[in-house]
């Protein structure tokens, strides 16, 4: 049997899917790298809702992607970009994800690190950034989990230079109960934060950025990157003081960051780790035994997918996320919070489909082939 998938071309072509699911089960906890997933939010789909008004959340589906990735050994990073913060899902929502979140960590024996932001403001002075930043972390640290400092637009619109970015990141650590996790997120994820750091140069955004850990190396845990710049990731990661940890946020380069070289490694914490949550748990198994080439044989396969989800304008990649857990079933239903399941289009659906499809990260192929073909329907292609 074969689907008929729409093309770039404005075309139809056929594909035939695969008939058994790539074999992977729960395993050991991971051991080599630290592994985080950025998990989305499951929105409710019988909320009256719209695109503007507060993000409407199916909670208990939510909680249950949470147990599946914890499920594999791998980490929560929540209420974070994947999770659509500053997308749909505004500040009193994240707050109720991070406490229900980091409960059911607790009760599972699930580890979980938490976003901290500004976005309950738009806009305002240096204080009132300080000021935001410190009722999430206060809300994160209550809830037990880790904290996870977020890049701000509230900063990044107020700070008139580098000495705005380290006095605000200086005053936060120095009051952090426990280490944290620093994270620089490009523009290509959102434009509002171009110029992060106090600079748009990104050799002198750099210098700033490792200026702040080198003063506070003892409230630093690691640095996510999420730059989709290999080179800059590796070049940050030798210069960070001995025990911090870098991250990988490059869903572009993932598997060579992971993997490393003589000189050291990254750990992980990436959006496309939803998707391939199993499979990528799988792979560092793999690597905890010392093998790099079986490592690279499971993960590299999967990075076409991952740029095709991706490719700009970047910040829509949660659409696929979720889209590919409607498929796999995680999920009975294509909705999003904020109306964002329209940010891609048909033939980019169709492509990630094939991609998912011939990565076997459906547990149930028959019933992604007919998820598929119901939305195919929904646009109007006949089969």
């Amino acid at each position: 049997m074969t689907i008929r998938l729409p093309d770039l071309r404005g075309g139809l072509r056929a594909y035939e899917p695969r008939a058994e699911p790539l074999a992977l089960t729960p395993g050991a906890p991971l051991t080599s790298r630290t592994v985080f997933s950025a998990a989305h939010v499951v929105a409710d789909p019988y909320a009256d809702t719209s695109p503007d008004a507060p993000a409407a959340v199916d909670w208990d589906a939510t909680l249950a992607f949470r147990r599946h990735l914890w499920s594999h050994g791998l980490g929560v990073a929540e209420a974070m970009d994947t999770a659509q913060r500053g997308m749909g899902l505004d500040w009193a929502g994240a707050a109720e994800l991070i406490r229900r979140s980091a409960a059911e960590a607790t009760s599972v024996g699930g580890r979980i690190a938490c976003g901290v932001g500004t976005d309950q403001i738009a806009a305002g002075s240096l204080g009132e950034v300080r000021a935001a930043y410190e009722e999430q972390l206060a809300v994160v640290e209550e809830s037990g989990a880790q904290a996870i400092l977020m890049a701000s637009r509230a900063l990044c619109a107020v700070a008139s230079g580098p000495e705005d970015h380290l006095e605000v990141y200086g005053h936060l650590l120095r009051q952090a109960r426990e280490p944290v996790i620093l994270h620089w997120l490009g523009p290509m994820f959102d434009p509002a934060l171009e110029g992060y750091w106090g600079s748009s140069d990104l050799d002198t955004a750099t210098d700033t950025f490792l200026e702040v850990i080198a003063a506070h190396p003892d409230k630093v845990d690691g640095i996510k990157v999420s730059l989709l710049d290999a080179a800059r990731e590796i070049d940050i990661r030798r210069r960070l003081p001995q025990g911090v940890r870098c991250y990988t946020g490059d869903d572009f380069n993932y598997p060579e960051l992971i993997a490393g070289d003589e000189k050291g490694f990254s750990h992980a914490l990436l959006g496309i780790f939803d998707p391939l949550g199993p499979l990528a748990a799988e792979a560092v198994r793999v690597l905890d035994t010392g093998d790099v080439a079986g490592f690279r044989e499971l993960l590299d396969p999967t990075v076409e997918l991952s740029r095709h989800l991706f490719q700009a304008p970047t910040r829509f990649y949660k659409t696929g996320v979720v889209f590919l857990a409607w498929l796999a079933g995680h999920q009975s239903h294509f909705t999003m919070v904020g109306g964002l399941q329209s940010a891609r289009s048909l033939p980019h659906f169709a492509r990630a489909y094939e991609l998912a499809d011939r990565l076997g990260l459906f547990p149930d192929p028959k019933q992604a082939e007919e998820r598929m073909r119901n939305l195919l329907a929904l646009y109007g292609v006949a089969q």
